[in-house]
């Protein structure tokens, strides 16, 4: 048995999993620790402080997570259709199955699934990528599947995609796909920032970076969304046609653009109408301390006199010397 390609023959090949991967795993995972490590921790802090702090950094990491793991989700463009077409080109037999589509930020995935899964004494159940990275030939990965002989369903999609095909659709998504991919790693910079600048004594800043970070995940939106004004592109498979829709991703970013935006406009509007407020709930002051200076102060440092208790006098003795 030898290598062909650099696969082995005969045994199952990697899959990519339609609308998730791998990377997005990896992300969703990271953030959860970090959650799981801040609730260990939240006994530890006293008072109602701790419900701010828990209000705070849920939020944050919800944003941060949502801004990086869109990127590596296929649901930014769905469709799916239950249809009788056909398996394979140049033959007239017809399977029953379901064909989905879905279009990320870097690719597309094309699923196959027969109803039932065995059918012509195959297993109908097809999961195929196509990614159009800078690193990346679209082309050339229709050229192996051609090759390969994928069913005629997923090579039909697969070839409305293609730089050659008269839809268009690979420059609409491709480009649309590349701008709102740069937007959102900028808004994660933001995001980054805001958290810095939010535990800073000038937090005014922090709430204008998250706006920043607000701003550029609805323009991330707003350039994916740009290829709606195209013409659309029919994809017919048998006698039902696709009908594409905005999937969870790009109504996931639109609603974090929005909850940041809300976010960053109250922190700007608490600190220009009730500043204190502001620093209770980002836990940089203690209420009702009227000695700033001594909410540092090492206990040493602090005053321990019982209360009504006479000041300590210091008296002098002078001693004169005759001559």
């Amino acid at each position: 048995m030898t290598l062909w390609d650099g696969v082995l023959p005969f045994y199952p090949q990697p899959r990519h999993a339609a609308g998730f991967s791998v990377q997005l795993l990896i992300v969703i995972l990271v953030f959860l620790a970090l959650a799981a490590s801040f609730l260990l921790i939240l006994p530890g802090i006293r008072g109602h402080s701790r419900w701010f702090w828990l209000v705070r950094v849920l939020l944050s990491l919800f944003i941060g997570a949502e801004i990086v793991a869109v990127h590596f989700s296929g649901d930014w463009f769905v469709a799916s259709v239950w249809t009788n077409t056909s398996y394979k080109a140049f033959s007239a037999e017809r399977v029953q199955a379901h064909v989905g589509l879905h279009v990320g930020l870097v690719g597309i995935n094309i699923t196959l699934r027969g109803t039932p899964v065995q059918q012509l004494n195959e297993t109908i159940d097809y999961n195929e990528r196509f990614t159009w990275r800078l690193d990346e030939d679209y082309q050339k990965e229709y050229v192996n599947a051609l090759k390969k002989g994928l069913p005629d369903p997923v090579l039909y999609l697969a070839e409305k995609f293609t730089p050659s095909s008269p839809c268009g659709l690979y420059s609409q998504y491709h480009l649309a796909g590349h701008y709102a991919a740069a937007t959102l790693w900028v808004a994660f910079c933001f995001w980054v920032l805001a958290n810095v600048l939010l535990s800073t004594p000038a937090p005014l800043y922090g709430g204008l970076a998250l706006l920043g970070a607000g701003g550029l995940a609805l323009g991330a939106v707003l350039a994916f969304a740009s290829v709606s004004s195209a013409p659309p592109c029919p994809l017919r498979l048998g006698a039902r046609a696709l009908t594409p829709r905005y999937g969870a991703a790009f109504w996931v970013t639109l609603a974090t653009g929005l909850l940041s935006l809300l976010l960053g406009g109250a922190v700007v509007l608490l600190h220009s109408t009730r500043p204190g407020a502001l620093r209770v709930f980002l836990d940089q002051s203690v209420p009702g301390c009227s000695n700033p200076g001594s909410r540092g102060a090492p206990p040493f440092l602090l005053s321990t006199r019982p209360p009504g208790a006479p000041d300590a006098k210091i008296t002098t003795t002078t001693t004169t010397t005759a001559l």
